[in-house]
């Protein structure tokens, strides 16, 4: 029930990532949030006016002090979610590799292992269609969410519940590289992250905090790998 058990290992990713032996694997997760990341950067910037308009409940007035705040992180987490969402997708196969690199490299063995490029390609396949059914799950359940933003008075709770949601979810994409690695299926991962729900969703809580602020969301994808997979090793697979 530690709260600081996911912001430290937050902190041991970026602590990582920056290791010399572990820098090739971050270079094509890095390249591609960057690319995504400053799109969504410029559509926030655009649109982010024309949407809280559109967004903040009419009849409301008297509470719209409270309300912007709280619509507007939700927002701009709802569109950096799903620009994390499709930066997952995309790196998939990488991001299994950098989950085996960084285990490696904790156990002190990165050197002799056959971790390549090649490799990555050959287990695109199976990374992608793990990515589809985590895309699945989070639809089947982020839906019924959404639609509560347009029933009055409900979607003033709505924020609140898709924070928590999408802690939980980015828990879950985080976890599913080192998890996955060691053969654990989609309902096995399910089951275990449920045994550690509090630490991993403070885990989930603070990669969410990083993927909202600009720049700093470039390099939140390796650094979730590497956390995810150090705190699977270390914490979450232990008896």
């Amino acid at each position: 029930m530690n709260p600081f058990i996911g912001p430290a290992y937050v902190v041991k990713g970026f602590n990582l990532i920056r290791r010399r032996r572990l820098r090739r694997f971050v270079l094509v997760p890095l390249l591609v949030n960057i690319i995504l990341f400053s799109g969504g950067i410029w559509l926030a910037s655009t649109y982010f006016d024309a949407y809280m308009t559109e967004i903040l409940p009419q009849g409301f007035d008297w509470l719209e002090w409270l309300l912007w705040p709280i619509f507007a992180v939700t927002l701009l987490l709802t569109m950096f979610y799903s620009f994390t969402l499709l930066a997952n997708f995309i790196c998939a196969p990488f991001n299994g590799l950098l989950a085996e690199a960084v285990e490696l490299e904790l156990k002190g063995e990165i050197q002799n292992s056959d971790i390549s490029l090649k490799q990555a390609l050959k287990d695109a396949p199976k990374s992608l269609w793990s990515e589809m059914r985590k895309m699945g799950y989070f639809l089947s359940r982020a839906i019924p969410l959404l639609i509560l933003f347009l029933i009055p008075v409900l979607n003033i709770i709505a924020p609140f519940l898709w924070l928590v949601f999408s802690a939980a979810l980015l828990a879950r994409e985080y976890f599913d590289y080192p998890m996955a690695n060691h053969g654990h299926s989609f309902q096995q991962q399910r089951q275990t992250l449920k045994q550690h729900r509090f630490s991993s969703l403070s885990f989930g809580g603070s990669i969410m905090f990083l993927t909202m602020i600009p720049v700093v969301n470039f390099i939140v994808m390796p650094l979730a790998v590497a956390g995810a997979t150090a705190m699977y090793l270390e914490r979450i697979s232990k008896p």
